[in-house]
C-alpha cells in the first residue's frame, strides 16, 4: 500500500523524469546495475484507487562473503519497517531458490517520490526478483511487474487488490503483470482488455522467468528456513 497521492501529471512528470535519468545513468555506469523498477500499489483513503510507482535499486557485487549489506534510504520517500522486513526476507528467499548466493551483495533502496511512504509486503518479490536478476547480469524488461510476496517454501504468495493493481498497470500502459497462482481467477482474468497479459505463477523460479523473459528455469533444493 503506498501512502500519497499526487495529481495524475505530477506523476506522469515525475515517472518520465526519473526513467530519463535512469536511463542515462545506466549507459553512464552500467557496471554499478541501478534501475528503476516499477511497483503496483493502492491509495490509502476511503476510495483506493490502483497506482504504479517506481522504486529505485542499486547493486553491487563484492569481494569479500560478508552477507548481504541492504540499505533502505529515507529520503525523499521511505519504506515502512514491514516494508523493509518483508524486502529483505523475500531477497534471500528468492535467491535460495535461484540457487544463488546474497552473502556478496550490497544493495540499496530509495523511494524517489518526496513524502510517500511504501507500507506492505506485497512489493517485496518484484523487488527481490530484480535484485536476482541484475546479480546474473539480466533486467526486468520495461512493462513487466510483479505483485505478491515470496514463501518460506520459495512460492509466490497472494496479495490483494489484484483488479486494482492491473487497472492501474494497464493505464500506465505496463505490458505484463506477474501475479501469484493462488490469486482467485476472477480477480486476475474478469474484465480485462487484451492490452495487457497476466502471467500467473506459483513458484520464483517461474516468477523469474515471466519476469525476465527468460527461458525456463530449473529450481533449486529448498532447504527448510531457520526459525
Amino acid at each position: 500500500m503506498l501512502c500519497w497521492l499526487p495529481s495524475i501529471q505530477t506523476r506522469a512528470f515525475l515517472t518520465a523524469f526519473l526513467l530519463a535519468i535512469s536511463l542515462f545513468e545506466g549507459q553512464v555506469y552500467g557496471a554499478s546495475r541501478e534501475q528503476l523498477i516499477p511497483i503496483l500499489g493502492v491509495s490509502t483513503g476511503q476510495n483506493q484507487v490502483g497506482t504504479v510507482s517506481y522504486v529505485r535499486v542499486s547493486f553491487d557485487e563484492r569481494q569479500d562473503q560478508a552477507g548481504l549489506m541492504l540499505h533502505f534510504h529515507s529520503t525523499p520517500g521511505r519504506f515502512s519497517r514491514m516494508a523493509q522486513t518483508s524486502i529483505e526476507q523475500a531477497i534471500r528467499r528468492s535467491a535460495r531458490s535461484l540457487g544463488i548466493s546474497t552473502d556478496s551483495w550490497t544493495v540499496e533502496l530509495a523511494v524517489p517520490y518526496e513524502g510517500m511512504t511504501i507500507y506492505g509486503d506485497s512489493v517485496s518479490a518484484m523487488v527481490s526478483l530484480s535484485i536476482a536478476a541484475m546479480a546474473q547480469g539480466k533486467t526486468v524488461p520495461t512493462g513487466h511487474v510483479l505483485t505478491g510476496t515470496v514463501t518460506p517454501e520459495g512460492e509466490i504468495g497472494p496479495v490483494g487488490s489484484v483488479p486494482l493493481k492491473i487497472q492501474a498497470a494497464r493505464a500506465a500502459k505496463l505490458r505484463r503483470v506477474v501475479v501469484s497462482k493462488q490469486t482467485p481467477a476472477t480477480e486476475r482474468t474478469g474484465n480485462l482488455p487484451v492490452s495487457i497479459q497476466i502471467s500467473p505463477v506459483q513458484s520464483v523460479p517461474e516468477a523469474f522467468d515471466a519476469l525476465t523473459d527468460s527461458s525456463p528455469t530449473k529450481p533449486a533444493m529448498i532447504e527448510a528456513e531457520p526459525r
